[in-house]
């Protein structure tokens, strides 16, 4: 590769990031509503299986079904979500004082600056600050709810006309037929892995939300919907998901009693759900390499967010099973896949 090559190769890629971190309010919205798609797409194929449902019921109505049940469920999901939100920030000033006092049940006890040891070691920690941020990043994703409603309106209604348009550009019958095969297996891919992952978070979420109610931490579903979300996120989000809630009751009880249970309690559930149903469920869909994620992690991380994080390994799946229907570029999906084979 002469270096003019590696100059245009390193332009463009510096214009892509460019563009994404500018284009960040129209992207974002428009990767959830295919997301989504792939999602409704999976819904109407078990639909199809049904049979008072399949036979009797055209594509286009199925599609309409599913949205309304989707965007109903979502809508209310949202409304809940804010309340708890707005429960969030009025109690924070009382979850710092708590705190404060924490701090110094701890340091008459053990003669240590707990605050200041996290200070001195990781700089300054303002969890309120912290979790206003957080707060406030949700508050922004809820808020493109519109836009990511307008997207997938206009990709079910271009969907049956899309196949139509990209195999019309084929030079004959052989060829159409090859792509037409091609676009199903990527199509069939991605949506299968969307709906198990999907259906994985559902359950970690809904388990650690009854035992958070149990507890009796505050706010238990928007924690639960955090730890749904993260868990899309491989070992870090887990992890995260398990440390909020914890320092949430230790921000609430002022107990560290109270925040080891939510630690040992919502660990145990990631542990059980992450190392043992999910293998089973979902077998190979996830053939990335590990350090492909983290990179993918870091790198959407830092374009956008935590809403980044939360996309990074479902983009990183869906490229991979892009790149690896295609000669050109089976090689750049070997590299990414875990163990260099493409269908274990």
């Amino acid at each position: 590769m002469d270096l003019k090559r590696v100059a245009a190769l390193f332009i463009i890629l510096i214009s892509i990031v460019f563009i994404l971190i500018i284009g960040k309010n129209i992207f974002i919205p428009l990767i959830l509503a295919i997301l989504i798609w792939f999602l409704i797409k999976e819904i109407r194929q078990i639909g199809y299986k049904i049979p008072f449902i399949g036979a009797k019921i055209p594509k286009w109505l199925l599609n309409i079904i599913s949205v309304i049940v989707l965007f109903v469920f979502l809508g209310f999901m949202v409304d809940v979500l804010v309340a708890n939100i707005q429960d969030l920030k009025v109690n924070l000033p009382l979850y710092e004082k708590n705190l404060n006092a924490f701090n110094e049940q701890f340091s008459r006890k053990y003669h240590i600056d707990l605050q200041q040891y996290i200070s001195d070691k990781a700089g300054n920690l303002n969890l309120t600050d912290h979790i206003s941020s957080l707060l406030a990043s949700f508050s922004e994703l809820f808020g493109s709810t519109f836009m990511i409603a307008l997207y997938l309106i206009f990709i079910l209604l271009e969907e049956s006309i899309f196949n139509k348009k990209i195999l019309t550009l084929s030079k004959n019958q052989a060829h159409r037929l090859e792509l037409e095969n091609t676009l199903n297996k990527i199509g069939n891919s991605i949506s299968r892995y969307i709906a198990l992952k999907t259906f994985v978070s559902i359950l970690t979420g809904t388990f650690s939300y009854i035992v958070l109610l149990i507890i009796g931490v505050d706010s238990a579903l928007f924690w639960a919907f955090l730890i749904f979300v993260l868990n899309f996120i491989p070992t870090i989000g887990s992890l995260i998901g398990t440390i909020f809630p914890a320092l949430m009751a230790l921000l609430q009880f002022g107990s560290i009693n109270d925040a080891i249970l939510v630690l040992v309690c919502v660990g145990t559930i990631q542990v059980i759900i992450g190392n043992i149903v999910e293998p089973k469920i979902m077998g190979n869909s996830l053939n990335v390499s590990a350090l492909v994620v983290i990179l993918a992690l870091s790198l959407w991380g830092a374009i956008w967010g935590i809403t980044g994080m939360v996309l990074s390994v479902p983009i990183t799946v869906i490229l991979v099973i892009l790149f690896e229907q295609f000669d050109s570029t089976r090689k750049v999906a070997i590299l990414l896949s875990e163990k260099g084979d493409l269908n274990p």
